[in-house]
C-alpha cells in the first residue's frame, strides 16, 4: 500500500483549472480546507476569479478513524512542478474534468498519463455534463480502453457533497483491492 501511514491516507485531486478540485475538496473536508488560491491571470484557459497556485488541502475521518488526507493540484501547467511532489506517497488520484470543456478528451488523456494510470489506483469524476448527454462518458471510457486502461468514470457534480464522497469510495475501493492483490503475490 502506497498511504502515508497504516491508519492514513493521502488522495490527490488533479484535474485542469477549472475542473472543481477546490470545491471537491471543501465539500467532503471535515475542516475547513486549506487553499492557496491567488487571482487567475490566465482568464483565456478558464474565466474565474482565483485559482489553486501551489496545493488545496483538507481531510476526513473514516468510521474506523482512518484519516483521509485530500491534496489537490493546481490545474495550471505553470505549476505542473508541484504535481510530483503532491503526488508522492499517495494511495490514489481523483481526475476531475470539466465535461463542457471542449477539449474533454485531451484533458483525460493528459492528466490519466501525468499522474500514472496502471500505477497507482485513479478514478475519473466528470462534472457539468448536460443530463442529455451522459453518452460522453462513455466516449471517455472508450478512449482509455482503446489505450488498454480500464478506469471507474463517474458523472459527478463537485459541490455535492455525495457525489464527491462516491468518488472518494471508489478509489478506496481500489486502493484496498490493490492491497489484497499485494498480498497475494
Amino acid at each position: 500500500m502506497n498511504a502515508v501511514a497504516s491508519n492514513e491516507f493521502k488522495i490527490l485531486f488533479t484535474g485542469p483549472m477549472g475542473a472543481g478540485k477546490t470545491t471537491a475538496i471543501s465539500a467532503i473536508s471535515d475542516h475547513e480546507a486549506v487553499s492557496t488560491d491567488v487571482i487567475n491571470t490566465d482568464l483565456a484557459q478558464c474565466n474565474k476569479e482565483l485559482t489553486t497556485a501551489a496545493l488545496d488541502y483538507g481531510q476526513i475521518l473514516l468510521p474506523d478513524n482512518s484519516c483521509v488526507r485530500l491534496y489537490g493540484t493546481p490545474g495550471q501547467e505553470r505549476f505542473r512542478f508541484m504535481w510530483p511532489i503532491l503526488l508522492n506517497n499517495a494511495a490514489g488520484v481523483i481526475v476531475l474534468l470539466n465535461g463542457e470543456h471542449p477539449e474533454l478528451l485531451e484533458h483525460l488523456e493528459h492528466y490519466v498519463d501525468a499522474f500514472g494510470a496502471g500505477k497507482v489506483p485513479m478514478v475519473v469524476g466528470v462534472g457539468r455534463l448536460p443530463p442529455e448527454d451522459l453518452s460522453r462518458l462513455e466516449t471517455l471510457a472508450m478512449r482509455l480502453e482503446e489505450r488498454g486502461i480500464a478506469l471507474p468514470i463517474f458523472d459527478a457534480d463537485v459541490r455535492q457533497q455525495d457525489d464527491v464522497l462516491l468518488l472518494v469510495d471508489a478509489l478506496l475501493c481500489q486502493i484496498e483491492a490493490d492491497d489484497c492483490r499485494s498480498l497475494e503475490a
